[in-house]
């Protein structure tokens, strides 16, 4: 039986009121994304409060959130398709906002990393619940422009991340947490009074396949912990995580094609452009997340700033992405996706080669930094809104849950793979000026190898008539 009544459609929704559905459903997005940058910067002063934990345990602080972020977005897309997507966002932004609180008050690692596992499951929940409601609750005219800001939110968390933790961290790290609270309950309140309760006639009543979500989430975690834990595992452990992912994945494509109620419509993946967008931004997101760290570290470690200036130092290049990203809405909207794809990533391979090319051991950041890392900025705030609103676009209602889940995990697999791919060629923080420009001479000319993939790929991005 249908738990949802219909409430409205998205045509009884006015102008003014799309405008702030959109502007809570996007800022709720935005704490999410910004909370991953903002505790990247802090992690030092975390470990500091913590002398007895290694880096290893710290290392969970970060790779706990990721592994289940990952894991559960897909089922909790789902979830989302069959619970209600208003519902699935309230619940979600409510995790979320109290596991922040739980890690603000937390007085030992192990309280802090069952929080931060709570925060990414309330994240899990909100992220593609929050996609999918604009896409159903908005008027049809508004949701390309939507989505393309709720795109650029993680753009504005990376720009806004690194100053606001650095300054924060100053203070106490316990205040990167609780910053959450006061927008928390806003943005709930707003949302729960904004956001009307829509149930589509399409949508299934069927049961969630929990056996499904079950495989999903140790698919994708168990790959996740294979990359990421490559300095916390021993050689056999890895072996074995990789084993179980192969294993899982095949399990649940199988039931994905045979089952009755699969956690994963495959009508999803018969949609072209979603295929292929898919494997572009798993791409372009390997390569997007190896450079932020990349620069964050060639920041500190060669060109010598401290950690707030870091944190200011890598802001124009954020920047530019929704200011790149606004004039492509407004003088090229009617572009093809795919050219405005492969130009957006041809940008950001000619910067990593820039950085690459410009790279010394007395690194000057406004003549060998800036300018690539804006170009960079430039060429994601072109690429990146584009990838996300043409893999959703053409999806039915009653799947966009579902397949916005399916696209943040994809960009969640690229950024574990990126900082995993990083450290794996860099080796090591603490190098000799020499061995650290090879290293990220190497890194950089390798990013620029993936975003000319991304590029490639997204070659079969066609437009649905």
């Amino acid at each position: 039986m249908d738990t949802q009544t219909h409430v409205a459609s998205s045509s009884d929704i006015s102008d003014q009121r799309s405008l702030l559905t959109t502007f809570v459903l996007c800022g709720a997005a935005f704490m999410a994304m910004i909370d991953v940058f903002i505790v990247n910067v802090a992690f030092r002063r975390i470990g500091a409060e913590f002398p007895q934990a290694s880096f290893a345990d710290l290392s969970w602080i970060l790779n706990g959130y990721t592994i289940v972020y990952a894991a559960l977005l897909i089922p909790f897309g789902g979830l989302a398709d069959k619970w209600g997507r208003k519902r699935a966002f309230l619940t979600g932004l409510t995790i979320f906002t109290l596991a922040s609180v739980g890690c603000a008050l937390s007085g030992a690692m192990w309280s802090l990393i069952l929080s931060r596992v709570l925060q990414a499951a309330g994240a899990a929940m909100l992220t593609p619940s929050s996609l999918g409601l604009i896409l159903t609750v908005l008027p049809a005219q508004k949701r390309a422009g939507a989505v393309k800001i709720w795109a650029t939110t993680s753009a504005l968390a990376a720009a806004v991340g690194p100053a606001l933790g650095g300054v924060l961290a100053e203070y106490s790290w316990r205040w990167v947490f609780i910053i959450n609270l006061p927008v928390g309950v806003i943005a709930g309140i707003a949302a729960a009074l904004l956001i009307p309760t829509i149930q589509p006639a399409s949508v299934s009543t069927r049961n969630l396949d929990l056996f499904g979500a079950l495989l999903a989430a140790i698919a994708v975690g168990s790959l996740s912990l294979a990359v990421v834990g490559h300095e916390q595992s021993t050689t056999s452990q890895i072996i074995a995580y990789y084993v179980l992912a192969i294993l899982t994945a095949a399990w649940l494509v199988r039931r994905i094609l045979f089952h009755q109620a699969p956690i994963v419509d495959p009508d999803l993946f018969r949609v072209s452009t979603f295929t292929w967008a898919n494997i572009t931004i798993i791409l372009f997101c390997t390569a997007f997340a190896a450079m932020f760290l990349s620069v964050a570290i060639w920041l500190q470690t060669v060109a010598g700033l401290s950690l707030i200036e870091t944190g200011f130092a890598i802001v124009p290049g954020p920047v530019c992405v929704p200011i790149a990203a606004y004039f492509v809405q407004k003088f090229a909207s009617t572009a093809s996706p795919r050219v405005l794809v492969i130009v957006g990533n041809a940008i950001f391979a000619v910067a990593a080669l820039s950085l690459a090319f410009m790279a010394s051991i007395a690194p000057r950041y406004s003549i060998d930094i800036m300018p690539a890392w804006m170009l960079v900025g430039i060429g994601i705030g072109i690429a990146m809104p584009t990838m996300i609103g043409s893999a959703s676009r053409d999806l039915p209602a009653n799947m966009t849950a579902t397949g916005s889940a399916v696209v943040n995990t994809s960009r969640q697999l690229g950024y574990v793979l990126g900082v995993a791919l990083l450290v794996a060629v860099t080796g090591s923080l603490s190098l000799a000026p020499n061995q650290a420009l090879h290293a990220f001479q190497t890194s950089w000319q390798l990013i620029a190898l993936g975003a000319a993939l991304s590029a490639l790929t997204a070659l079969g991005m066609r437009r649905t008539a």
